[in-house]
């Protein structure tokens, strides 16, 4: 067996790609399987099946010429899964059903990570979910949708990210709630002020436009959204529409 194997680069990606109808192997790594039987291993492999996590652990390597799997070397990284799920993880759902744990026969969605920003899971955590400068794979359903520095699988490349705008012109203006409490001016800056029951300002900050989802950032710092229907804005339990089409 070759005693090298390609990683998280554009050959490593090309490897993959070719082997697409074999099995994954991504070898020596910091795998948080988040199931609560297995926990984290180190110096661990993660095989793939089609779309299934057939099997985790250290040693899985040694089987691989003979299952004719493709071998991705993921030394200095760790692993866990693309989504989390607090029922697997606490054990109040059927082991290895589903996603949210990398148990053998849970979905192969899983999200690499270098080591050196995950010293332990909270890190691991922050890194994959918050930090996707740092994101050296994602599989989903076994597949890659982003894989060295490259996404792909029909992720928009102008998704809405903090300091990105998005604002779509047809959507600026003035909504105004059906029981005319809530006014909201959506402004071609991307900024959003709120009148609610008379008092003006009362919410103010920033949103993006992502097809029929706003998202809201309030300069207090919470988050809220809403979403597009027709002529209607749906937010937070109040539906408006905008003010030059009532």
């Amino acid at each position: 067996m070759p005693n090298a194997f390609p990683s998280f680069t554009a050959a490593g990606l090309d490897a993959v790609r070719a082997g697409a109808d074999r099995p994954l192997l991504l070898t020596n790594a910091t795998v948080h399987t988040l199931d609560p039987l297995i926990g984290t291993m180190h110096g661990a492999d993660v095989l793939i099946g089609a779309t299934l996590i057939v099997g985790v652990g250290p040693g899985i390597v040694t089987a691989a010429e003979d299952d004719g799997a493709v071998v991705i070397d993921a030394t200095g990284t760790a692993v866990l899964p693309a989504r989390l799920d607090a029922t697997a993880t606490l054990g109040a759902a059927a082991r290895g059903t589903g996603a949210g744990t990398l148990a053998p026969g849970s979905e192969a969605g899983l999200v690499v990570v270098p080591a050196q920003h995950a010293a332990d899971l909270p890190a691991a955590l922050h890194t994959a979910f918050t930090q996707p400068e740092h994101l050296l794979a994602v599989l989903l359903e076994g597949r890659p949708t982003h894989w060295a520095g490259e996404s792909f699988g029909g992720v928009p490349a102008t998704s809405s990210l903090p300091g990105r705008p998005a604002v779509d012109p047809s959507r600026v203006g003035v909504w105004i709630d059906t029981d005319d409490f809530l006014h909201q001016e959506l402004t071609a800056d991307g900024r959003y002020d709120e009148t609610r029951g008379g008092r003006p300002h009362a919410f103010q900050g920033s949103y993006w436009i992502d097809g029929d989802r706003i998202d809201y950032l309030d300069d207090l710092g919470f988050w809220a959204f809403g979403t597009f229907a027709g002529d209607a804005l749906h937010h937070a339990g109040y539906t408006m529409h905008r003010k030059d089409a009532r």
